[in-house]
């Protein structure tokens, strides 16, 4: 997403843990939100070559949804307050697959694979994804408004999680050793 100038593709986000999704759905009702999409299971992958890409604190993911396939790097995160942000590029690409070739030809390895329901919302110029995840449910509000829309929708920015999927996932593996090493539903 780029940021209000047109400049550098920027993603501005805040993510919310323990979320009663169907609360929150009447609440998008009654602020005349748009549903985009129904909930669909997205598959994603993240690459790495030898950790370089963890080291400098970016990601590489692979994402296949009910619309195709899209591939995202994310830059380091900054934070503004509870507020993510982070330089974003993203594009569709006809096949997951052949994308997964063309990373693994260059030497890039599946390092992570996590799964999710997501749901997809808009209110105003602001993105609202409602995610059920293995462990749990999550919103994420994106877009330049996204603390102001978080709390006309009754969240707390000061409570946002600043962790990413694949952190969470970490934190629930020390707690819980026996559990796969991907997030995956059962």
């Amino acid at each position: 997403m780029a940021d209000s100038e047109g400049k550098e593709p920027v993603e501005r986000e805040l993510k919310f843990a323990g979320v009663d999704l169907e609360k929150l759905r009447a609440r998008l009702l009654e602020l005349e939100a748009e549903r985009l999409a129904p909930s669909s299971l997205e598959e994603n992958w993240i690459f790495d070559r030898h950790g370089e890409l963890q080291a400098a604190g970016c990601v590489l993911r692979l994402r296949e949804d009910g619309r195709g396939a899209l591939v995202t790097f994310k830059g380091p995160a900054r934070f503004e307050g509870t507020l993510k942000v982070r330089r974003e590029h993203e594009m569709r690409v006809d096949s997951a697959e052949q994308a997964r070739a063309l990373f693994e030809s260059l030497g890039y390895r599946v390092v992570r694979r996590y799964q999710k329901y997501r749901e997809e919302w808009r209110l105003g110029s602001e993105a609202i994804a409602l995610d059920h995840t293995p462990i749990g449910d999550f919103v994420e509000f994106e877009g330049a408004n996204a603390l102001v829309i978080a709390r006309r929708c009754g969240f707390d920015p000061a409570t946002a999680d600043l962790r990413t999927y694949l952190r969470l996932y970490e934190d629930h593996l020390e707690r819980h050793p026996e559990a796969p090493r991907d997030m995956l539903f059962p």
